[in-house]
């Protein structure tokens, strides 16, 4: 097989997962837990995961904090080392684990519950019936489509189905607060964005 023909496979592999995500009610519910507990209560969104799918919670809040809705990542390992404190009573929680079973989220789970048992915390997972989804509140699957990665190890499928439904919240999420380029523009003063948003100029 030639790059051409191992591109075409790749491409046409990921598009059918994006396409096979299967939307539930719980996706309504994720978008309106975010907006009662971060836009009217005052709270952020604490997102969290390991490994490939912690870059992929980091980027997702950086884009929900550059939208209206403040936000941070939590390293679930950093966590046990003081790094909870960051939890206030009004935030929510959005974990990432492909497998549902990945250790340091599920003890970041119990943590966060002796701390403020009241948190809600929304799952992205491939494993809806994992015991990650069981003892959270909100789980929205990936569909558990198989890695492209010739060893089916590799965090690839995965990783770019995770990244695609951050994007469904955040675009949802920005339409239900009706967040505005005004406000878009007020929290990005420099570079090309910066400057579209402020004028509406390339």
């Amino acid at each position: 097989m030639n790059i051409k023909e191992s591109m075409e496979q790749i491409v046409n592999a990921e598009s059918r997962a994006l396409l096979s995500i299967p939307y539930t009610e719980n996706y309504d519910k994720a978008v309106e837990l975010i907006v009662e507990h971060v836009h009217r209560r005052g709270g952020k969104l604490v997102t969290s995961g390991m490994g490939k799918a912690g870059q992929i919670a980091m980027n997702i809040a950086t884009t929900f904090s550059s939208t209206g809705i403040p936000a941070v990542n939590l390293h679930p390992s950093e966590a046990q080392h003081g790094d909870l404190g960051v939890l206030q009573p009004d935030d929510v929680m959005l974990l990432i684990s492909n497998s549902g079973k990945t250790r340091e989220i599920l003890d970041l789970v119990m943590l966060t519950r002796n701390l403020y048992p009241a948190i809600p915390m929304i799952v992205i997972t491939g494993n809806p019936d994992s015991e990650l989804s069981r003892i959270t509140d909100l789980t929205l699957p990936t569909g558990g489509a198989p890695e492209v990665c010739p060893l089916g190890l590799t965090p690839t499928t995965s990783t770019t189905v995770m990244t695609v439904i951050g994007d469904i919240l955040v675009v949802n999420v920005m339409r239900a607060t009706g967040f505005s380029r005004e406000e878009y523009a007020k929290r990005h003063h420099g570079g090309y964005l910066g400057h579209k948003s402020r004028t509406g100029h390339e």
